[in-house]
């Protein structure tokens, strides 16, 4: 099964929400509107909550979860990502806040408690380290990611193209006949 409850949480799904049936979303979730999900990745909200927004889609193989609370961090960290967010293959985000219309490149890491802003390039295979913030309208790159330049004004309008073409793609996978398995 790929979507389930973990102690009485059960992710919540908005309208046209396409979750590839290889990939498993479970605990406390809440996905937006056109958002997608694909092929082998995992979702788990089973200590703490993770919101992703609309029109976002999280790529093959990413790995999504939180930090719990405890004595070390009281209110833990939960994962929060905004609206008209393309996040690559492989990335890992766990227990961070991710801005509206930030491009995450593949095999990206971004830790706890890292806060990228509204209009960011992550480029692939960056690691974002914990507690590092992001700054709206530049690439990053490298391990530890570093600002490398001002995002052009092309840049900035591939997020809304990016969310549009794979709002796009999960309709024609939702008229599929397996798509009746979500």
């Amino acid at each position: 099964m790929k979507i389930r409850g973990f102690k009485g949480m059960t992710p919540k799904l908005g309208e046209r929400v396409f979750i590839d049936p290889s990939s498993v979303v479970l605990g406390d979730v809440e996905l937006g509107d056109d958002s997608s999900v694909w092929p082998l990745t995992v979702i788990r909200g089973d200590m703490n909550y993770i919101r992703i927004g609309k029109r976002t889609n999280v790529q093959d193989g990413s790995v999504l979860h939180i930090t719990h609370a405890s004595s070390y961090n009281p209110d833990g960290y939960a994962l929060i990502i905004g609206d008209e967010v393309t996040i690559g293959h492989r990335v890992m985000l766990h227990g961070c806040t991710i801005g509206n219309r930030v491009l995450i490149g593949m095999s990206t890491t971004i830790m706890d408690g890292a806060v990228v802003e509204d209009d960011v390039v992550i480029g692939a295979g960056s690691l974002v380290p914990p507690g590092k913030r992001l700054e709206s309208g530049k690439l990053y790159m490298g391990s530890p990611a570093k600002a490398v330049r001002d995002l052009t004004e092309s840049e900035l309008s591939y997020f809304s193209y990016s969310a549009a073409n794979y709002a796009k793609l999960k309709d024609e996978h939702l008229q599929e006949p397996w798509a009746d398995l979500n």
